[in-house]
């Protein structure tokens, strides 16, 4: 089956760093661009990070900028999101989407809680 796995989320204190990671199964990033979305209660779905497949550009939500890195490993076909700095408001649960041109797949997501 084609679908994308993240791990890496959990309960973190203000300031600290988390690493989440999503790993494709069946199928090879090279052809996808990457995207990490968070979603928190309430909220609607919001891109946080993206790669590109082409140039591999990164870009982010302003909100993040400086704090979290998205880096991507083809050879591994795993995606990455280091996010430091955390601050409660960035409490969600955290998916990864890999988007082509004819298909585009979903993870289950990884809950990020930052609480003292």
């Amino acid at each position: 089956q084609l679908h994308l796995a993240e791990s890496g989320g959990g309960l973190v204190q203000p300031g600290g760093s988390l690493r989440l990671s999503c790993v494709a199964e069946g199928f090879s990033l090279d052809y996808y661009f990457m995207t990490w979305f968070r979603q928190a209660p309430g909220k609607e779905r919001e891109g946080v990070a993206c790669s590109s497949n082409m140039d591999y550009s990164s870009h982010y939500v302003e909100s993040v900028k400086g704090r979290f890195t998205i880096s991507r490993d083809n050879a591994k076909k795993t995606v990455y999101l280091q996010m430091n700095s955390l601050k409660p408001e960035d409490t969600a649960l955290y998916y990864c989407n890999a988007g082509g041109s004819t298909s585009n797949y979903w993870g289950q997501g990884t809950q990020v809680t930052v609480a003292s």
